[in-house]
């Protein structure tokens, strides 16, 4: 259920009411108790995602976008290419080897008639 705001054009008394979307809009301001409220057009509220379909990565502002492309660019290549496949740094791995090609496919024995 939306919270609505209302304006008393009466006293300009504002305030907001939580109420069903099929409500129909006060009219009586609380305040003066006149039959002069207006519902306000307002900037509703924010739109929340949960459960397990959203990630919080998935709507990143993009002053954070533009922020971690600029880390992972000017980051310097430090990698020096060697033959030794031990790892240069403690805790890293050596890259891992290509994968094995796709079978080859056999070809159809031709069929007795």
């Amino acid at each position: 259920m939306p919270t609505y705001d209302y304006q008393c054009a009466g006293c300009g008394h504002r305030f907001e009411n939580f109420q069903a979307m099929s409500s129909k809009p006060l009219r009586k301001c609380p305040e003066c108790g006149r039959p002069k409220l207006k519902r306000l057009i307002g900037p509703g509220g924010g739109l929340l995602f949960k459960g397990s379909g959203f990630y919080i990565t998935d709507y990143r502002s993009d002053s954070y976008k533009s922020a971690a492309s600029s880390d992972s660019t000017s980051a310097p290549s430090t990698a020096k290419k060697s033959d030794d496949p031990t790892p240069s740094k403690a805790g890293e791995s050596p890259p891992a080897p290509p994968p094995p090609p796709p079978p080859q496919a056999k070809p159809n024995k031709p069929r007795k008639k």
